[in-house]
This record gives C-alpha cells, structure tokens and sequence, in this order.
C-alpha cells in the first residue's frame, strides 16, 4: 500500500475511494495521511469517516459528493468545520443526488461528453453545481438535465479477493464500485486476500473488476476496518459511535491521527493494535467466501 500510494496518487489529484456500507478503503485513507498528500479532490457517493480523517488531517481541498455522514449516528464534525469554518483548511463542495454523482461516474466510464437523467427536477441542486444543467429534448418540448463527466485521477477499490493479476471477486453490495473504475485513469485494488486465477474462474458471476483496468494490486488483509468485508469480518460500530466524540474536539482528532495513523508504520501494526479479541469479535459466523465449483474452464 505504501508504494501503490506513493506512486499511484499525487498532490493535487481527484480520488475517489470506493466502497458502499463495505469494503471501504479505510487503509488506503490512512496512507494518504500518513504521506501527507495534499490539495486533493476527494470524490464519493457516501463520504463516511475516512474521508473525515481525511479531511481533518489537511488533504483535502474540495469534496465531491452525494451524501455526507456518520452513517447511523449522525453528521462528520471535521468534514463541518472545513465547510463551514475552514479548519484545518478551507473545503470546496460539489453535491449531486446519488443517482446524479453515478450518472456522471457512468458518463466518464463510457467516455460520454454527458449523462441525462430527470433526478434533479424540482431540486434546487442544479442552482449550486455548474456540473448540472438544464437539457431540452431534441424531440419535442421535454426536458431532462445533464450531469457532466467524472473521472478520477484515482479510484481505490476494496474487494475480498484477487488473482495477481487484478481479477477481483466482490460479494455482498457493490454500490458503484465498477463504474468508479472504469472512469479512474489509475486503480489502486486491495484485497484481504490473493488467490489463485482457477479460484477467479471458479465463480465469473462474482468478477466486478478486471485486470485490464488495475494499475496496483494490495493484499491488504483487515483494510476495511472499521467497516466491514462481507465474508471476512463485521462492522465495528463502536469505532464509528466513538469517532462523532473524538471529532468533535479538535484536539482529540490531533491525538487520534497522532495514535492510529501517524503512529503506526502500516496496516499490519493497526491490525495488531486493535487487538486480537477484537477482530474476532468482529469475525463472521459462516464462512461465504468458499469458491464455487463451476466445473472445468477450457
């Protein structure tokens, strides 16, 4: 994960970090912190706490967005003051509906110059975003409106595993993992585990992201916690009940960085910080990620 950051995302980029309620990249976060990238464009359907540590730690110039929070629990105190008071920085926005943001996902995936789509109607989102506008039918007195193009510098996605090659199997809500890729110039994949390319044709239904559009392939075992990998382990709800008070306090949010980020070299020493009872309190009780039979691939 180090290299892949280091090499892969540069100050200044658009990155969006992929993952719907799970396989968030939580680790990916971490090591764009540590490395102190900065002035980025962090893009997301669903900015949750990475993209609050994210946003506290100084890395972020503009947040590109269709919903923003601590899901189940409440708003994002750091994502707030940056917004409202720019601290640490000062943080531009750019908000969509959720079918708008992957509308235009799918617009720079398909190299479109546009995306239509009759969501904004009635909104009064269009008055805020120069990347929605009105569009008249070309076929009568109809209108819809336009999202324009987005795509990533970088899209970091999270699946349970991949081949070497970057073949990746994802079970359980993909959300809008693949279009994220696709309209990515460069893909970061990490995976809890690599595993073989016979273990890939096993089961093509669960192939979401292929080989041809990954850069850098992680094996990044737990990098989703405090989230959750369907298969692997559960959602750690007290990490995310806990972050509304530590982000509260500026101070606090220092000394959680300073602790969980700054202080440890990377995911393996988080992992082993957390502690062994609590992963497995978090461990599932069957095991879904067992390879399917699909009889002999010629």
């Amino acid at each position: 994960m180090q290299d892949a950051i280091d090499d892969g995302i540069s100050d200044g980029d658009s990155v969006y970090l992929a993952g719907f309620t799970h396989l968030i990249p939580f680790a990916a976060g971490h090591e764009i912190i540590r490395q102190e990238k900065r002035d980025l464009e962090l893009i997301r359907a669903t900015p949750d706490l990475i993209y609050d540590q994210l946003i506290a730690a100084g890395c972020a110039r503009k947040a590109t967005f269709s919903w923003a929070g601590n899901p189940g629990v409440g708003s994002l105190p750091a994502f707030r003051r940056a917004a409202e008071e720019g601290i640490p920085t000062e943080l531009e926005l750019e908000e969509y509906t959720h079918f708008g943001l992957v509308a235009a996902l799918d617009a720079g995936a398909s190299n479109l110059p546009f995306a239509p789509l009759r969501g904004f109607i009635g909104s009064d989102l269009p008055e805020h975003n120069d990347n929605i506008a009105r569009l008249e039918s070309p076929f009568g007195d109809d209108y819809v409106y336009a999202v324009a193009p987005i795509e990533p510098d970088v899209t970091v996605v999270r699946a349970q595993r991949a081949d070497e090659s970057g073949n990746a199997h994802l079970w359980g809500i993909q959300g809008e993992v693949k279009v994220a890729a696709l309209a990515a110039d460069t893909v970061i994949l990490a995976v809890e585990e690599l595993c073989s390319e016979e273990t890939i044709r096993s089961d093509p239904n669960r192939t979401v992201v292929t080989s041809d559009d990954v850069d850098y392939v992680v094996r990044d075992p737990y990098g989703s916690h405090p989230s959750y990998a369907q298969g692997y382990y559960g959602r750690d709800n007290e990490a995310y009940i806990e972050w509304t008070e530590i982000a509260s306090d500026v101070d606090r949010v220092e000394a959680w960085l300073d602790e969980w980020v700054y202080g440890v070299e990377n995911r393996r020493e988080y992992v082993e910080k957390l502690g062994v009872d609590r992963l497995l309190d978090l461990k599932p009780d069957r095991d879904y990620a067992t390879p399917v039979d699909m009889g002999v691939y010629r």
